[in-house]
């Protein structure tokens, strides 16, 4: 609202000390950041206060892991913490017109919903499954599909490929400074020449392009049709996968919020460079003229993590619950699908990856097991993946590491893989 505010006074020539500022991406990024921060830091202790005095606690099953018992009680749905330090400063800071902020707050709102339906449901029900997880999906799949059909039909979601369409004098037009984050007088390419395809990022190769329809078996026009329906099952599978990955993840003091907060600040990198025609030029990457805003909506959303940490970090003084953990997911592969690098997701989001797969093939592999010997075999020692280093059992093929680790120890070393993780992540822009 003050970018669109400031933007008013500007047409109306009506001189405000400090409004130029509000058209550079990198300060509204800032400014969207910091206000992140206060608010989860000032609502966060009142949410506390407040689901405390509701008696609204996180309940506890016994696992056998070391200071488990010990958060019993500790006040869940903290995520709302997070919505909300998110969606204020969009609204301040955003162009509220672009079509990837509209997306992104759906995606929040929507997530929202659901993951608050679910911590409602277990803490005011007393149903500790939550919501029915056919509906969990269910709302997954009809957000990804909403999410495909306007990358399929919208203009605004388009792109240029830097090797096919070289800028010259009758196809590019002078951009003024409130667009995008440019100096006056850059010249980029018209939005006719944008391409809305199924085309994707494929990293660590030289044409990086990757088209989804080289997967139809269908030529023609049918087949025209058919890689666009491939896509948008795609898109279905990088939302839902982001979102229940984050929430396999969320079982430790501060890890889903660090490492989040890490993906986070590596897709705004991405957005930023994707939305910016010089620095997308050079490195011979999609240019998405819409993707820059992106980075305000991410800036807003690092500085609502750093913020909850302060709350969040051991011993947690509250839990973002599902509300936080499904949504923070959900935004991610939202995310990665506009600025079209979801193949980098498996890298990037690799402890996301690791606890989902982890969990996989520790039902797999107890239930065939049981079913062929009539005694379940664990792969690991405890799944999520987290839990394994924090519990000791015989039975486990995989026993390493040999020892218990403090749960400080266990987030702080999946903080740091997801550190590594990101750096390599952004070094696949150069390593072609």
């Amino acid at each position: 609202m003050l970018y669109h505010l400031f933007e008013y006074f500007d047409r109306a020539n009506i001189d405000f000390a400090g409004s130029g500022l509000m058209k550079y991406i990198s300060f509204r990024s800032f400014g969207a950041s910091i206000v992140a921060i206060l608010i989860s830091l000032i609502i966060g202790r009142k949410l506390i206060v407040w689901l405390k005095k509701k008696q609204i606690g996180e309940t506890i099953r016994d696992l056998g892991l070391e200071g488990q018992l010990q958060k019993k009680g500790t006040p869940t749905m903290g995520g709302i913490i997070i919505i909300i330090s998110i969606l204020v400063p969009v609204l301040l800071f955003c162009d509220l017109t672009n079509i990837n902020i509209l997306i992104l707050i759906l995606t929040t709102v929507w997530f929202g919903t659901i993951g608050f339906l679910d911590d409602y449901i277990k803490v005011f029900k007393n149903k500790k499954e939550g919501l029915n997880g056919w509906y969990k999906i269910a709302s997954q799949v009809l957000l990804g599909l909403i999410v495909g059909l306007i990358m399929c039909f919208s203009n605004e979601a388009g792109f240029r490929e830097q090797k096919k369409a070289a800028p010259v004098a009758k196809s590019t037009y002078e951009v003024t400074a409130a667009d995008n984050a440019f100096p006056a007088g850059t010249m980029i390419v018209d939005t006719d020449l944008l391409e809305n395809s199924t085309k994707t990022t494929l990293p660590f190769v030289k044409n990086n392009e990757f088209d989804y329809g080289w997967l139809s078996p269908f030529g023609g026009g049918f087949g025209e049709y058919f890689k666009w329906f491939i896509y948008i099952c795609f898109i279905i599978l990088v939302i839902t996968a982001c979102s229940n990955g984050c929430n396999v993840t969320d079982g430790l003091d501060g890890l889903a919020t660090g490492v989040t907060a890490i993906v986070g600040a590596t897709l705004g990198i991405f957005a930023y460079l994707s939305g910016n025609v010089i620095y997308s030029e050079y490195l011979n990457i999609m240019y998405i003229p819409s993707s820059a805003e992106i980075t305000v909506f991410f800036s807003a959303m690092v500085g609502a993590l750093l913020g909850f940490m302060w709350y969040n970090s051991y011993p947690a003084q509250v839990f973002m619950g599902d509300t936080g953990s499904l949504t923070l997911g959900g935004i991610i592969g939202v995310c990665a699908i506009l600025v079209r690098k979801e193949l980098l997701l498996p890298l990037l989001c690799g402890i996301f990856f690791l606890e989902s797969l982890s969990v996989v093939i520790q039902r797999f592999y107890f239930k065939y097991t049981k079913k062929k010997s009539g005694t379940g075999v664990r792969v690991f020692k405890m799944t999520p993946l987290h839990h394994h280093f924090q519990k000791e059992n015989p039975d486990a093929l995989i026993q390493w590491p040999g020892k218990v680790y403090p749960e400080q120890k266990v987030v702080a070393r999946f903080i740091i893989i997801s550190i590594i993780l990101a750096v390599l992540t952004v070094v696949t822009l150069k390593i072609r």
